[in-house]
Parts: structure tokens; C-alpha cells; sequence
């Protein structure tokens, strides 16, 4: 179980690796749980792209819609271009995510269920495209969130005890 453990986290720091990461919605793993994740490009315009290069945008509202069997994403906040001219773009338009069909049909079909929705977690360039990591996810209740601070406390002051016992054994 260890080698699988270790063999997984290689895998993602790799990934990470040629990773250039622009915005992350950490409200989202709070406030919803994450069933799902998927990674897919998106349709910018080129003072997006010089935008987002500069290391600017927003997560904080965006949603992703399947409307006539494509996927778009809303309310992403991508500002304009300072040296944008009359080509700039409107900070918050739709944009187009280049997913598979098979994946937007599973995403279209799971996302009808009740209380279920489809929220971008990260924004980031990956090999010099812009990427966005979308997540199939389930809102959760007040309750809930309580739960999941109180074992991240928890695991958190292990943590602390742990090394604590560690340090002291050095000594």
C-alpha cells in the first residue's frame, strides 16, 4: 500500500512539474464535495491569454453548463488586458471547455441529479495552454463543513504531537 502511495504522489508531482498555475477556488473543496475531477483546455482570445500570462483572474463564482452537448464555463473573472485595445475582451464572458464527448455526456448525466453541480477548482498553464481543472461536485450541508474542519484540526494536532515526540527523541 505504501509503494502505491508513493508511486501516486510521484505521479502528481510530475505532473505538477510544467505545471504554471493562475487561480485556484479553494471556497469550492470547502463548500462542495469532490466526486470528480477532470482536466480540459478552454477557447480564449488571444487578450486573455496575455491576461492570464500576467497571472490574473477569478474562480470565486465560476460554474461550468452543458448547453446543446458542449460544456461552458461562467462567471470566471479573466480582467482586461491594460494594453488591450478595441479587441479586448469582456472580463466575464462564457468560454467554451474542450472536453471529450464521452466526458460531457457523464458530466451532462451526473450533473442533473440533485444537488449536484459542476465547479472549476484550478486555472493553469500546462505545456504553454491554458488548462482548467473542472470537478463534479455535490454541495454540502452546514454540518458537514463543520465536519471536515474539525478532522482537519485534528489531524492537524497529531501532526504537531507526532513531531513533537520526534523532536524529543533527537535530543
Amino acid at each position: 500500500m505504501a509503494k502505491a502511495n508513493a508511486n501516486t504522489k510521484a505521479k502528481r508531482q510530475a505532473a505538477e512539474a510544467g505545471r504554471k498555475l493562475i487561480a485556484q477556488n479553494k471556497k469550492a473543496r470547502h463548500d462542495y464535495l469532490i466526486i470528480d475531477t477532470y482536466e480540459c483546455g478552454l477557447v480564449l482570445s488571444g487578450t486573455e491569454v496575455k491576461s492570464l500570462r500576467q497571472g490574473r483572474s477569478s474562480l470565486v463564482d465560476g460554474f461550468v453548463q452543458i448547453d446543446g452537448g458542449e460544456a461552458w464555463l461562467h462567471n470566471v473573472h479573466i480582467p482586461e488586458y491594460a494594453q488591450g485595445t478595441w479587441t479586448n475582451h469582456a472580463a466575464r464572458r462564457k468560454r467554451k471547455l474542450l472536453l471529450h464527448r464521452e466526458e460531457i455526456d457523464k458530466l451532462a448525466s451526473k450533473s442533473q441529479e440533485t444537488g449536484h453541480t459542476i465547479v472549476p477548482l484550478q486555472l493553469y498553464f500546462l505545456k504553454g495552454r491554458a488548462k482548467v481543472e473542472i470537478a463534479l461536485a455535490k454541495g454540502k450541508k452546514e454540518y458537514d463543513k463543520r465536519q471536515t474542519l474539525r478532522e482537519q484540526q485534528d489531524r492537524r494536532e497529531a501532526d504537531r504531537a507526532i513531531s513533537a515526540v520526534r523532536r524529543r527523541q533527537r535530543a
